[in-house]
């Protein structure tokens, strides 16, 4: 039998014939708002911690610390139901007690929330991610935050395909729609050489590489919606700047069961992988495109419908390996 540490007998002594008792849990921690994209969590995640920290604290702690009328508004923003203004936001920033830095950066997280327009929301995220204390808190590192964050940098990896690939960043820079500066597609080879997503053949030409571009889910749920409005955005570009007969610009609008949704998405994933196929097949490719496929509802279902969306959840995906082609397909066509 092992020995027993001596000492004073009691009834919570431990004993030699059972498991070492766990040893306690650590008091929960107030978390950094550079640890979040989305200010909802962080404020749900602050009062959770907060409350253990504190059993007084409630929502009406919280507005009285914030000077707001309502005692319930912190929980309603927090649900959702509720947006923060130029002015709730400096409340709430003093609520949670935010220095100036801290408190510009939960400003650029309520406009990336709760942006109008693809602009603006672009602008936000770019504000977001060039923070420093939001990369050094680890929370969105990893290869696909970098392959995704620009819509070029796709582009440029499947150009490499192409027989007259230039590896110079004046060359690049122009062959792009629409054009880049000559410093972001420098900074676009450099990322993508050292994620592996570019590399040298044996005769020392830049070609494209296939390493796995894997990550955690933050990464994922925050990278690829930014990078499908990114694409949104150029597609809607191109109605105006392409002529038709270098685009196929289409839509088809139908009223289905709730039920049918699950099969429709099947349909569009096999479609997906055909295209996939079919454009990796090409030995002499020429210009890079992309290929939007959207299945979206434009209206409410009846209220003893099931919610449009209820089967099982499948992940979003991004594109395989670089930008291979993505786009709309149906009648009316354009």
């Amino acid at each position: 039998m092992p020995p027993v540490a001596a000492g004073p007998a009691s009834d919570s002594a431990p004993s030699s014939d059972g498991p070492a008792p766990a040893p306690p849990r650590p008091p929960p921690r107030v978390p950094s708002v550079y640890e979040y994209v989305d200010y909802r969590a962080f404020l749900r995640d602050h009062f959770a911690a907060s409350k253990i920290l504190k059993p007084q604290y409630s929502y009406r702690y919280f507005s009285r610390r914030a000077g707001l009328a309502s005692s319930n508004f912190l929980k309603l923003v927090m649900d959702g139901k509720r947006n923060l203004g130029a002015g709730t936001i400096e409340c709430f920033a003093r609520a949670l007690k935010l220095d100036d830095a801290e408190s510009r950066f939960f400003a650029d997280l309520v406009g990336l929330s709760q942006a109008e327009t693809l602009v603006e929301r672009n602008r936000a995220f770019e504000r977001v991610a060039a923070n420093r204390r939001f990369r050094a808190a680890r929370r969105l590192e990893g290869p696909l935050f970098e392959y995704l964050r620009h819509w070029y940098y796709p582009v440029v990896r499947e150009l490499a395909a192409r027989a007259d690939f230039v590896d110079d960043p004046r060359w690049l820079a122009g062959e792009l729609l629409p054009p880049v500066t000559v410093r972001e597609a420098r900074a676009a080879l450099d990322v993508l050489g050292r994620l592996g997503l570019l590399v040298r053949d044996a005769s020392g030409r830049l070609v494209r590489g296939e390493p796995s571009l894997t990550t955690g889910h933050e990464v994922r749920s925050a990278m690829v919606p930014v990078y499908h409005r990114q694409m949104i955005e150029r597609a809607g570009a191109a109605v105006d700047d392409v002529p038709p007969d270098e685009r196929d610009v289409s839509a088809l609008t139908v009223c289905i069961r709730a039920s049918s949704l699950a099969d429709l998405k099947q349909r569009i994933r096999r479609f997906r992988e055909e295209m996939m196929e079919r454009c990796d097949t090409e030995t002499e490719p020429e210009r890079v495109y992309q290929l939007c496929i959207q299945l979206f509802p434009l209206s409410r279902g009846p209220p003893s419908a099931p919610p449009v969306g209820t089967a099982p959840p499948r992940p979003e995906s991004p594109p395989r390996g670089g930008a291979k082609p993505r786009g709309a397909r149906g009648r009316p066509g354009g």
